[in-house]
């Protein structure tokens, strides 16, 4: 067995005939009888105190100690002391992560775990204080996909925990917590007359920004970081290899979501939109800094100015630009009528062509196919449509006969 059990109310003497004798210690009869101790794998002594009647439970508790150090499963006892709040400080500090990313995680884990979760050690972490957690979330009326992505920040938090031997069990993984579900969303596609009234409704400096993202499927971000080196008129061609993100609220060129560029093929009828265009709005070079906002400055001759010359803020364009178009346009306020709407306006006409889901996840940028079919699949013609139309193709232009397939042949 790992150490040696300790009895704090007996002590050992020799006597003065030189024999050992067992007496009472000063502590008999008060306190914590056994004390279990063992040296950790650290090289310092570890130890545990048992009441009086217990002794065997002592022995079971080293026992497991030595099994665990054996299996290499040992985890110190005192690790787990840390509260929720200093392991998520160790844990933000010690990730490696796009900044944008990271500043929605620490905002996440810091609003909604942190304020019900932070106090406690995370040893005393059980099943029951994540879903009451959950349950509060859900109280707080917070959407369901949003509470999905913070159980999911805090479960990879303690999951780091168990990781680094501070718990032997992610609690947000036990059976009995269910992680929140999101209401599931049909999407339903603009039709082609919103698309372009709400082109027209737009200020003509950013009309164009409509042809991008319903044209080409591009983000937000991309429209506004594009520059006209990127296009390709000759070989049709747009490179998506940049965006404008903001991080707490400033703006930073980057690369596409996912750190993934991207080639899409350019529509005749976006080219002459973005002809027209720079014909009108000349591109000129904006600095912001890459990647993160203390990064080195990079400079690009962007498509989209706003009025100032400057970078477009997406924040800004949503609240002046677009927002009032969709009013003008008569289109109902929402997230479903944000910019990325065009996106899945872009995917609709694709699949409605009959182009393959693995070539949309290419062009939208979709780090999986199966995403984008999971999104998507509602809108991809039914197999009868498909029959239906495939026969007809194959009759196109046949000879004008009363004979054919529908016509009973004489015996």
């Amino acid at each position: 067995m790992a150490g040696h059990i300790q009895d704090r109310w007996f002590k050992t003497e020799t006597s003065s005939e030189g024999k050992t004798v067992r007496i009472k210690s000063d502590r008999h009869g008060s306190g914590l009888r056994y004390r279990a101790r063992y040296i950790g794998p650290d090289g310092t002594e570890k130890s545990k105190s048992f009441p009086d009647g217990q002794k065997r439970l002592a022995e079971k508790w080293l026992s497991g100690i030595e099994a665990d150090m054996t299996r290499g499963q040992y985890i110190d006892p005192r690790a787990g002391r840390l509260t929720v709040r200093q392991h998520a400080e160790r844990w933000l500090a010690s990730l490696t992560m796009d900044p944008s990313t990271f500043v929605s995680t620490e905002t996440r884990i810091r609003l909604h775990a942190l304020p019900h979760l932070g106090s406690r050690s995370l040893d005393s972490l059980r099943p029951i204080h994540i879903r009451e957690w959950l349950r509060k979330l859900d109280d707080g009326g917070l959407a369901p996909a949003y509470q999905r992505v913070i159980f999911a920040n805090l479960s990879a938090m303690l999951a780091a925990a168990v990781d680094d031997r501070l718990i032997p069990h992610n609690p947000c993984r036990s059976s009995s917590v269910k992680a929140p579900k999101p209401e599931p969303r049909r999407i339903k596609p603009w039709r082609p007359e919103r698309v372009l009234a709400v082109r027209s409704a737009l200020p003509e400096r950013y009309r164009a920004t409509v042809d991008l993202a319903g044209g080409c499927g591009m983000r937000q971000g991309e429209v506004l970081g594009l520059a006209v080196d990127d296009v390709d008129f000759v070989e049709g061609v747009v490179h998506v290899v940049r965006q404008v993100k903001l991080i707490a609220g400033r703006q930073v060129f980057a690369l596409p979501k996912g750190g993934k560029t991207r080639t899409i093929p350019l529509p005749g009828s976006v080219a002459r939109a973005l002809e027209a265009h720079i014909v009108q709005y000349p591109p000129a070079a904006i600095t912001l800094p890459w990647r993160t906002v203390d990064g080195s400055p990079v400079a690009a001759p962007v498509l989209f100015r706003n009025a100032e010359g400057r970078a477009v803020h997406r924040i800004a364009f949503n609240e002046k630009a677009w927002r009032p178009a969709l009013d003008r346009a008569d289109v109902p306020r929402g997230r479903e009528n944000g910019m990325h709407a065009l996106r899945h306006f872009y995917a609709s006409v694709l699949l409605d062509a009959g182009e393959s889901i693995k070539a949309l996840s290419e062009y939208l940028g979709h780090h999986d196919p199966g995403f984008t079919l999971r999104t998507y699949t509602h809108l991809m013609p039914s197999s009868e449509k498909r029959t239906r139309e495939a026969v007809n193709r194959a009759f196109e232009g046949g000879p004008d006969s009363d004979d054919g397939p529908t016509t009973a042949q004489g015996v």
